[in-house]
């Protein structure tokens, strides 16, 4: 017996201790889909607010009120006018509600599928 053996009852390991590759890959993906996650809600929530504010007809010249409004032409500058119609507020909501709810759909679909990886 040398100097070096564990005391009875001790156990010594070859390789560091702590999670291997899979365990931290796996909890890297799982902070992955969180952040998409969250990020589409974020998004989904600013263009809700924008067609609540808009709705409610909040003072636009407040700059909270203007943040919102910018951030959401923002977000959806891809589906601007893709609904004409001549009610403004049904205008707005319809215009600004299918990226909000495609904001969703997607990203709550990455986040689904990178858990089940």
């Amino acid at each position: 017996m040398s100097n070096f053996d564990p005391a009875p009852g001790h156990q010594t390991y070859d390789r560091p201790t702590g999670p291997g590759p899979a365990v931290r890959r796996q909890a890297a993906t799982r902070r992955t889909a969180l952040a998409v996650c969250t990020v589409a809600d974020i998004a989904a929530g600013l263009l809700g607010l924008w067609i609540l504010l808009f709705l409610l007809d909040a003072n636009r010249a407040n700059v909270f009120v203007e943040f919102v409004r910018g951030t959401a032409d923002w977000l959806a500058w891809w589906s601007q006018d893709i609904f004409t119609m001549d009610t403004e507020g049904l205008r707005v909501l319809l215009n600004y509600g299918l990226p909000a709810v495609i904001y969703l759909v997607i990203g709550h679909g990455i986040s689904a599928r990178l858990n089940r990886a």
